[in-house]
């Protein structure tokens, strides 16, 4: 089905749709459709990679194809351009920001320059895999410690195993898998502590789904000049996976060394649309909204399962399925959904992406005749 016949598919003047016969309220306006760009109903629907499911929005769209003159030039002066409008932002100067080819690109290159020929990095698990699966090719160690019993990060644990060969402490927060997030206080102190011993390296790529006023991300401790990289991606809230491209923030000691060993950067497409994006407030606030709307369909069915659940601060819930994954994995493939890999140790756990509203009533569908 293309664009057009999904549209006329699915969208009512008074913001009901239809999906298998079935009335949804909540459903986009025609209007909406052409201004936050989500993607149409396929046969496999996949929730699998905590992709935003709308965007790139109707103004990032308009902005990238204007940038489309600027195809032939290099996108190093675009990438500064972009870099001062990010330092503004987060209230550091230029020399803290390097544009990355998305956040993976600067969460690699963190670990090749700093744990390389035998570094250590101290990681949870399960997290994100990027920079300790690259770091290890080049040498690097893993010291993991796994996560509580409430899928949270062990910070006594991960200080006490700190060493003279610990070069980095990795943290992601909101975490992938669990969407779990630190408490306020605990997250300064334990960050502030930390990289008074070695390079503490923050992964914030879900910073903006956290719902807890005044969270703090620690561009703070940046700006005070502590051993703190933070990481940023376009990827997310603002519908920009496929183009790669997200920051790093550091004090500028960190980011020359940081800079000496990038091997990949952006396109001149991306920084437009990332520029633009920025401004999209609209498209911001809607995918946050359309965010959460999921969230609460999908807590809903868990529920009616008995399925218990991480409250999620990302776009994306990890609760246990009580089967194997591998085995969920095919069935849910065999109804039409494709859901996370496994996360070992926890192999009867599910991580499953938030989607369009339709997505997500598909995958609630499924489930309920895995389970029903």
């Amino acid at each position: 089905m293309d664009r057009r016949q999904w549209l006329k598919s699915t969208t009512i003047g008074s913001g009901f749709a239809l999906l298998g016969g079935l009335e949804i309220a909540n459903a986009l306006t025609t209007e909406e459709i052409i201004k936050f760009n989500p993607r149409p109903l396929s046969k496999l629907v996949r929730l699998s990679s905590n992709e935003n499911p709308y965007g790139p929005s109707k103004k990032v769209q308009d902005a990238i194809k204007s940038a489309f003159d600027h195809g032939c030039r290099y996108p190093y002066a675009y990438a500064d351009e972009l870099a001062e409008i990010l330092a503004k932002k987060e209230g550091v100067t230029r020399d803290h920001i390097i544009i990355c080819g998305g956040s993976t690109e600067g969460l690699k290159v963190a670990g090749l320059t700093f744990a390389a020929n035998g570094g250590e990095i101290i990681a949870a698990q399960p997290t994100f895999l990027a920079m300790m699966t690259y770091a290890k090719q080049w040498g690097a160690t893993v010291n993991w410690v796994p996560v509580d019993e409430n899928k949270g990060y062990n910070i006594n644990e991960i200080e006490k195993r700190i060493s003279s060969k610990t070069k980095l402490v990795f943290l992601c927060n909101p975490n992938n898998p669990t969407s779990t997030i630190l408490s306020s206080k605990k997250l300064m102190d334990f960050c502030d502590a930390v990289s008074n011993k070695t390079i503490l390296f923050s992964d914030e790529a879900y910073y903006d789904y956290i719902e807890e006023p005044d969270y703090p991300s620690m561009v703070e401790l940046v700006k005070q000049g502590k051993d703190v990289i933070v990481s940023r991606t376009f990827s997310k809230v603002y519908g920009m996976a496929g183009l790669r491209i997200g920051y790093l923030i550091a004090k500028p000691a960190l980011t020359e060394k940081l800079r000496r060993n990038m091997v990949a950067y952006s396109n001149v497409l991306a920084i437009a649309g990332a520029k633009e994006a920025l401004n999209d407030k609209e498209f911001f606030t809607f995918s946050l909204q359309k965010t959460r709307e999921a969230k609460e369909l999908i807590y809903k069915t868990l529920d009616n399962f008995e399925l218990p659940y991480i409250p999620s601060s990302t776009n994306f819930i990890f609760f246990k399925s009580g089967k194997d994954i591998r085995t969920l994995h095919k069935e849910m493939m065999n109804k039409g959904v494709l859901i996370g890999r496994p996360f070992p140790p926890f192999f009867d756990w599910c991580r499953i992406s938030t989607g369009t509203i339709e997505e997500v009533i598909s995958f609630n569908k499924a489930l309920s005749s895995v389970y029903g």
